[in-house]
């Protein structure tokens, strides 16, 4: 065990500039596991050779501000009758990475040392308030991440602290919520997850997401809004003109499920924007009023209405439906009536724009991640922890950003087309 140490102190003793990568990883590091393993020391664990490289190095740091601020080192004569000096060490317990860790922080006679690297009344290192947040990213519950936190690096975290440490992502939500986003984009596509939110009864709320597609081919998440179920043209007004407010100038397309209110919203912020109803959404909403034997054959007798060359053969294909299907199921005739004002000018665009926006399954993917957060936490006391829930989220999503190159190569082809569809309205955003 003193070998181990040794090597650790010899470690803190040799100057960065003076060593390589390849010489710290080859040689100072593999002779610490080498001798840790020798003398019967484990790598991880309580009183494992990570805990007390932890704790080496926090010391060591601590040590270096300390010479900062009273501007000698240690055991130097030049301290004497400077008027402060140190005055020994107090011992302190941070929970960090590699589990709990006591450190012992130097401290000065006159009490003005304010250490940065493990703050006062600091008991976490921020690692672990990142661990915490990406575990409760992922639908994990307080008591989950408690339990979790307790049984892998035998640290006590209670719910009322990990509480403590999500909550810190509200103001990060705020301020993402009401920064400045691109003047113009090609498509924003507005959806909707439903939350169980116990508001003296447990009900249903719906928590709708903004994703727009940038001039770039990038994938940017606008806000989030929580609604009471009664929204229509007077809501989405306000929101739309929340987001234009902070930025928007000019949108191309909207595609949206059918949300009562949302044309008349867009057409008034956005005079020149198509608004574009979703084909799977409607697809969904009219198995909905069919007999489950009959499904396959509607989706066969609607399928030529969202493949029609033009507006014209989509009509026809669609009295064509009417006819052989609108004596048994009239409501289905009435849905894709009503959404047809919506449903048409999306026939007038090239192959490429129709791929890619013919859905919103572009939004399904961010979705799918939030209902996974969302089920594991059952229900929320409020609006306020449903928000939070679903920003943190979003927020970790595409963590290595594969998922972002893949995005941007499938959206290239369609944004040339978008470019030559819509006058070259996208170029303002490349400026």
């Amino acid at each position: 065990m003193s070998d181990v140490i040794a090597s650790v102190e010899a470690v803190e003793e040799v100057r960065p500039v003076e060593l390589s990568a390849d010489l710290l990883d080859d040689q100072l590091i593999g002779q610490l596991v080498d001798r840790a393993r020798a003398s019967g020391l484990q790598l991880t664990g309580e009183g494992g050779l990570l805990q007390q490289l932890t704790k080496r190095v926090l010391e060591s740091a601590l040590e270096g501000e300390t010479t900062d601020h009273l501007g000698y080192e240690k055991h130097d004569r030049a301290g004497a009758g400077s008027g402060n000096s140190r005055n020994g060490v107090r011992a302190k317990t941070v929970l960090t990475d590699v589990g709990p860790v006591e450190i012992e922080v130097p401290r000065d006679r006159e009490g003005s040392f304010d250490p940065q690297i493990v703050k006062k009344r600091q008991r976490r290192l921020t690692g672990v308030d990142e661990m915490v947040l990406s575990l409760s990213a992922r639908g994990l519950t307080h008591g989950d991440i408690s339990a979790h936190l307790a049984e892998v690096y035998g640290a006590s975290v209670s719910k009322s602290t990990i509480s403590t440490i999500t909550d810190k992502v509200m103001d990060g939500m705020a301020e993402w919520q009401n920064g400045p986003l691109d003047a113009i984009y090609p498509v924003i596509f507005i959806d909707c997850i439903h939350v169980k939110v116990r508001d003296g009864q447990v009900a249903n709320r719906p928590i709708y997401i903004a994703l727009a597609v940038t001039v770039d081919g990038t994938r940017d998440i606008l806000g989030l809004w929580a609604g009471d179920g009664g929204e229509g043209a007077k809501y989405w007004l306000q929101v739309l003109t929340e987001i234009k407010n902070r930025g928007v100038e000019d949108v191309c397309m909207v595609v949206c499920d059918g949300l009562k209110g949302l044309p008349d919203a867009i057409g008034t912020v956005w005079p020149q924007a198509i608004t574009r109803t979703c084909v799977v959404h409607l697809m969904r909403a009219s198995f909905r009023y069919a007999a489950r034997q009959d499904w396959d054959k509607i989706s066969r007798a609607l399928k030529p209405i969202c493949t029609a060359p033009t507006a014209d053969a989509a009509e026809d294909r669609f009295l064509d439906f009417q006819e052989e299907w609108g004596a048994k199921y009239p409501a289905i005739v009435r849905l894709w009536s009503n959404a047809w004002a919506e449903f048409v000018p999306f026939l007038q665009f090239d192959a490429e724009i129709r791929r890619v926006v013919c859905t919103t399954n572009a939004i399904e993917s961010v979705n799918a991640r939030i209902r996974k957060a969302v089920r594991a936490r059952g229900h929320f006391l409020n609006e306020a922890a449903a928000l939070k829930c679903v920003y943190m989220a979003v927020m970790s999503l595409d963590p290595t950003g594969q998922g972002r190159k893949r995005w941007t190569m499938r959206w290239k082809p369609a944004l040339q087309a978008f470019d030559i569809a819509f006058d070259g309205r996208l170029s303002l955003g490349r400026r």
